[in-house]
C-alpha cells in the first residue's frame, strides 16, 4: 500500500485530520465535537498518513522540555487498523524525534494499545489516568 506521511497542509486536510481524531478517539465515548483538540495544537507537530488523498492515521508530537517530547492523539482509521499503518506512523515520528535529538519520548497509552507500544520499544513506567471514567492509560517511555 502506497502511503505518504506528512503534516496536513490545506484547510480540507486539517478538517480531515481532526475529523479522524474525533471519530476514533472521542465519538465512541459520546464526547463532544471539539474535544479532540486542546490548547497546544498550535505549538505541536502534526503528522498524518495519506493513502492517495485520504488521511488514514494521525499523530501529534508535543515538546515538553529540551530533552523530552510526548506522542499524543495517535489514531488509525478502523478500516486500516491491523495493516501496520500505526507502526509506520510511529516509526516516522520516532525518527523525527531522533533527528531533533530528543533523549526521551513519552506517551500515555490506552490499556489496549500497550502491547503495540511495547513492540515499538516503549516501556510502561506507571499506571496513568482514567479517561472518560473507563479507559485506563499507562505512562510509557522510550529512551
Amino acid at each position: 500500500m502506497e502511503i505518504e506521511i506528512r503534516s496536513p497542509l490545506t484547510q480540507t486536510e486539517w478538517e480531515a485530520y481532526y475529523d479522524l481524531r474525533f471519530r476514533v478517539l472521542r465519538a465512541p465515548w459520546n464526547q463532544q465535537k471539539g474535544s479532540e483538540r486542546d490548547a497546544q495544537e498550535a505549538e505541536a507537530e502534526h503528522f498524518a498518513v495519506f493513502k492517495e488523498q485520504q488521511i488514514i492515521a494521525v499523530g501529534r508530537l508535543d515538546q515538553l522540555n529540551e530533552s523530552t517530547c510526548q506522542v499524543r492523539f495517535m489514531a488509525v482509521d478502523p478500516l486500516f487498523q491491523g495493516k501496520n499503518i500505526g507502526k509506520s506512523l510511529m516509526e516516522f515520528i520516532l525518527i523525527h524525534s531522533q533527528k531533533k535529538q530528543e533523549k526521551n519520548v513519552i506517551l500515555h497509552a490506552r490499556e489496549m494499545a500497550v502491547p503495540f507500544y511495547e513492540r515499538m520499544g516503549f516501556q510502561v513506567t506507571e499506571k496513568s489516568h482514567l479517561l472518560f471514567g473507563e479507559i485506563q492509560h499507562y505512562l510509557m517511555q522510550k529512551k
